[in-house]
């Protein structure tokens, strides 16, 4: 009998955590093309309001994707997405998503944003060919905090790819194992 009860507990843990992410990704796919553009260029000039040294990076990358809207949640499963804009030169260069799967000690809810600034054609190049890009794979990629922004320079930008993480709310409980992947996607 208590084998049975743990197999439904189970069970309506995963249904309740699938039905969540379903309603997040319809929820965050609902922005069209224009608002979506809109509120990327938005994002990237509130971080830097922010954070001059992000503005620093973007003058030095040779493109910059921006995840204005990142819907996290999970309860043992979860997962986040969002969708974002790639742009060039100031210039718009296609849409993509952000997609991550976790499994692990976790629980909540979250919405934040990123911008990835892409230093060298190397990870520019990889995010063209590859079709998207797997965070752990392929060109490296320093995520900037507080510590790390203090001991970065215009002379010391090294790496192929830095991301801000920026305007979290919500709450979320995590100690997972978790995979982000950045593909492109049509509007």
């Amino acid at each position: 009998m208590m084998h049975i009860q743990n197999r439904v507990h189970k069970f309506i843990l995963v249904a309740t955590t699938l039905f969540a992410l379903t309603a997040l990704v319809g929820q965050a796919n609902a922005t069209t093309a224009e608002e979506l553009t809109k509120d990327s260029t938005q994002a990237l000039h509130a971080l830097y309001k922010t954070n001059p040294f992000a503005e620093t990076i973007g003058k030095s990358a040779k493109a910059i994707l921006v995840f204005p809207h990142i819907l996290k949640a999970g309860l043992v499963f979860g997962g986040s997405y969002g969708e974002g804009v790639l742009f060039n030169s100031d210039k718009f260069n296609g849409y993509y998503n952000s997609v991550s799967a976790s499994w692990g000690w976790q629980a909540g809810a979250e919405s934040y944003g990123y911008v990835v600034f892409l230093m060298n054609d190397k990870a520019v190049n990889y995010l063209n060919k590859s079709h998207g890009w797997e965070f752990g794979v392929g060109p490296s990629i320093v995520v900037v905090n507080e510590g790390v922004a203090k001991n970065l320079s215009s002379t010391t930008l090294k790496n192929d790819a830095y991301a801000y993480i920026f305007d979290q709310q919500g709450l979320m409980v995590n100690l997972s194992i978790e995979g982000t992947k950045i593909s492109p996607i049509k509007r």
